[in-house]
């Protein structure tokens, strides 16, 4: 979405919704919001309800509060990641006609424990710690590729150069999948996600896009395994069960659309925080061992993901009456500025006691990939002090993001002496 996109229309509020808990904001298209995402972040937390109800995209419940998130996100019986019922896909699967080809879920997200879980299980341990440490050197070789190449111009456009190529890079690696069609594989994604009220048969398409340009891929690998994701995924077991062939096509899914987009997202919302706050570089640059705690305050301050959920009975949550199948929003970007948790909350602090965020929220959904996440940041942060001298953000060309479930970084230009 850019600056140009236009609100959503406004539907009727329902009856058991009071008017003290309706709040207009649309996620996708809100111009203050587009101009500066935490700017207006930081606005809805200092004057929007804690849950409210917006009247756009269909009207849906927005959770700005760390408390109400937190219990949210643990409550799988009362906001559910099933935003299509499995009973329902169930149902329409068995109406297409013969012959059609499966139609791939991006699991293990959008379904809940007990499946949640079996699905879940086989990606921890191409996630894990041990895993993800081991690939730190090559994720710090090709941020200095990436970063020699703008060095010595003393400016550069940071998201094309350097934020997108570095993780997505890394992903496709450790997918298996070929680097030379990265561009192809990102137009995918963006398409995919950028939709505010996406039709299922749309859906539906896009999915079977996704899994057609892999499906070679997996054949091959199934045949010839190498030390990828996709071959680990081969070998291993669900709920005791060899791996199917529509069980890759939904791993599939799920890990080319997160893995393909997320961490750039925040280096691009952390780099730009470092060219506005240059004491905070100097400290960086005088004190490395820094890096990683600073990490972790910009991940809370600049938090970008919203994950949706459906309500699943109904109920009484926050002193607001809810009804089966009403969307709700984990609204994480404002549960980490939210001022009752965090002092002063809008300032980047390394020194701040509750360092404990929730960008990548909580409870069974918590993100998979949060540790790679974390490394990946760390390093680019760490190489980017190293690399380049005093940058700051270029004033002939401000940045500019999109919105949405995820909030991100169009473009991010940047200048410095070479």
């Amino acid at each position: 979405m850019t600056g140009a996109a236009t609100l959503s229309p406004a539907v009727p509020k329902p009856a058991h919704v009071p008017d003290a808990a309706v709040y207009d904001f649309d996620m996708f298209a809100d111009p203050a919001y587009v101009a500066d995402p935490h700017k207006r972040v930081m606005d809805l937390v200092q004057n929007a309800p804690r849950v409210f109800w917006t009247p756009r995209n269909g009207g849906h419940w927005m959770l700005m509060s760390h408390a109400a998130i937190f219990n949210a996100a643990r409550d799988i019986e009362a906001f559910s990641s099933e935003i299509v019922p499995q009973s329902q896909i169930k149902a329409m699967v068995a109406r297409l006609p013969p012959g059609t080809p499966h139609i791939p879920q991006p699991l293990p997200i959008n379904i809940d424990p007990p499946d949640h879980t079996k699905y879940r299980a086989p990606l921890n341990r191409v996630f894990s710690p041990k895993a993800i440490n081991a690939l730190k050197n090559d994720i710090r070789a090709l941020a200095n590729q990436l970063l020699d190449r703008v060095a010595d111009k003393g400016r550069c456009e940071f998201m094309t150069e350097v934020a997108e190529p570095l993780p997505v890079q890394v992903f496709l690696k450790m997918l298996g999948l070929p680097l030379e069609r990265q561009e192809e594989y990102r137009a995918i994604v963006k398409d995919h996600l950028s939709d505010p009220d996406p039709d299922p048969k749309n859906v539906m398409k896009k999915l079977l896009h996704i899994t057609a340009i892999m499906r070679d891929t997996m054949l091959e690998r199934r045949e010839n395994p190498r030390d990828d994701i996709i071959s680990l995924l081969w070998k291993t077991e669900i709920d005791g069960k060899p791996t199917t062939m529509d069980d890759m096509e939904n791993y599939g899914v799920v890990l080319f659309i997160a893995g393909l987009d997320t961490v750039m997202n925040g280096i691009g919302h952390g780099v730009r925080h470092l060219a506005m706050d240059l004491p905070l570089q100097d400290q960086l640059r005088q004190n490395p061992q820094l890096v990683a705690e600073a990490t972790e305050e910009i991940l809370r301050r600049y938090t970008f993901t919203v994950p949706p959920r459906v309500v699943g009975k109904d109920m009484e949550f926050e002193g607001l009456q809810m009804k089966k199948g009403e969307r709700a929003m984990l609204f994480l970007p404002a549960a980490d500025l939210d001022p009752k948790e965090y002092a002063n909350s809008e300032s980047v602090d390394l020194k701040r006691e509750n360092k404990v965020h929730i960008a990548f929220n909580a409870g069974p959904h918590r993100c998979l990939g949060s540790h790679l996440a974390r490394v990946e940041l760390q390093i680019v942060y760490e190489q980017v002090l190293a690399r380049l001298p005093q940058f700051r953000l270029d004033p002939e060309h401000p940045p500019t993001f999109h919105c949405g479930h995820i909030i991100g970084v169009d473009s991010l230009h940047l200048t410095w002496n070479s």
